[in-house]
């Protein structure tokens, strides 16, 4: 009788083992669903910061422009009436429009840095999860 009561515990516990492996597993799933759904809003949340920072690109350009032509006209004018020749005054005052461009240039790709637009929060609590079925696991 004691090989027959042993034979039944081990079935039983197989039984509970494959039931608990089966709720890990279960567990897991939605455990990965919930991080899919969390990449989804924080890179929604990322892709609104991108379209923030195209907007300033493009009201920087509007704006600046009008304003850039009047100062180098006015630049240019200065330079000449204090005995520049055209030419070269006109060229000064396009290499003050160059540095300007790239001061706004240099703005915009710093709002676009791919370290402020990667999703911390979801590979944080990847690594997370990560560890928690390693856990389960053992």
């Amino acid at each position: 009788m004691s090989i027959q009561n042993d034979i039944k515990t081990s079935q039983s516990d197989l039984r509970t083992i494959s039931t608990l492996l089966g709720d890990a597993l279960s567990q897991f799933a939605k455990l990965f669903q919930n991080e899919i759904d969390l990449a989804k809003a924080e890179l929604g949340e990322k892709a609104q910061q991108v379209g923030g920072a195209l907007g300033f690109f493009a009201a920087g350009a509007m704006l600046v422009i009008p304003a850039l032509v009047m100062v180098l006209f006015a630049l240019s004018a200065a330079l000449m009436s204090a005995g520049w020749s055209q030419p070269l005054s006109y060229l000064t005052s396009a290499i003050a429009a160059a540095v300007i461009a790239g001061v706004l240039f240099a703005i915009g790709i710093n709002r676009l840095d791919s370290s402020n637009l990667a999703p911390r929060e979801t590979m944080r609590q990847l690594e997370k999860d990560k560890d928690t079925v390693k856990g389960m696991v053992r």
